[in-house]
């Protein structure tokens, strides 16, 4: 597989064009380079250039976290303008459909529509393959479950999120488990990877912020951090990123009993719009991109 290319992008957001009479919400502000930009503001408009692939009558992957909290807000600001219609949301976490449902957004599921049209969300890491480590907020199997049914699965990031390789900024890479049995099933991981350099792992705790701590030793009277689906979280740690057939590691993990899913996301975006210091940039796999 090619390693994405980026291609600069302009950094103004045209208002989406009216498809009927109802007045459309006002577009966001023109923004040059050259304005300081806090790192939200450019989440915020990584987040608006990927809603601008969002059309009428679509069936949507609702991402969870604070970038996808942007493309919401805005997908519901089109709605209530009439800009768009007809659409539809599948949620990736409960707190994703608390959110969608207060911008407005139509809710739906997965067993109503199997296939889903679009999905926007972020990412905890993207590698030059735009392979994703996400879920350290705890939502990655639903995330994983939408974002694999989508037809096209557009990433936004900002520039902190971009790792040579998978694991690479030291943080964490989850794993969620049933609860039945959890201590085996982190002793079956920690053996899947022993001897491999600078590696370890640890069960998350309520009080663990894995979006911003390495490894270290929680108390273990602490309680289990429980995810939506009431499951636990093992989470994986790599001083040097995964080094190794990306795939055949996934599959290694995913032959433990009692392993669900992992947060390792092969091969499922489509694209990465990344927000920079300098602007927004759009990587693909195709080489050059046309922009969006």
């Amino acid at each position: 597989m090619n390693a994405a290319y980026p291609r600069t992008l302009d950094m103004a957001i045209p208002s989406p064009p009216l498809l009927h009479a109802a007045v459309a919400p006002p577009p966001p502000p023109m923004i040059s380079a050259a304005d300081a930009l806090s790192q939200d503001e450019l989440k915020r408009i990584a987040a608006h250039r990927a809603v601008e692939q969002v059309e009428s009558g679509m069936v949507l992957g609702l991402g969870t976290g604070s970038t996808a909290a942007h493309a919401l807000d805005r997908i519901g600001d089109l709605l209530r303008g009439g800009a768009l219609w007809d659409v539809v949301g599948i949620p990736t976490s409960e707190w994703a459909a608390a959110r969608a449902a207060a911008a407005g957004i139509p809710l739906t599921n997965l067993n109503v529509h199997p296939v889903v049209d679009l999905s926007i969300d972020g990412a905890d890491e993207v590698d030059p393959f735009l392979n994703l480590v996400k879920g350290r907020g705890g939502s990655l199997l639903r995330e994983k479950m939408v974002e694999g049914a989508s037809r096209r699965f557009v990433v936004i990031v900002d520039e902190s999120k971009l790792v040579p390789r998978l694991g690479g900024s030291g943080l964490a890479i989850p794993v969620e488990v049933i609860p039945f049995g959890s201590a085996l099933t982190l002793r079956r991981l920690h053996s899947l990877f022993d001897g491999v350099p600078g590696f370890n792992l640890k069960l998350r705790t309520a009080t663990t912020n894995a979006k911003a701590s390495a490894f270290d030793e929680d108390d273990p009277e602490l309680d289990p951090f429980v995810t939506d689906n009431k499951n636990y979280i093992v989470d994986l740690f790599f001083e040097n990123g995964i080094i190794g057939d990306l795939n055949s590691i996934s599959d290694e993990i995913l032959r433990i009993t009692g392993v669900v899913e992992h947060g390792m996301f092969l091969g499922l975006a489509t694209s990465v719009i990344v927000a920079r210091k300098d602007g927004v940039v759009m990587m693909d796999n195709k080489g050059i991109s046309n922009g969006i």
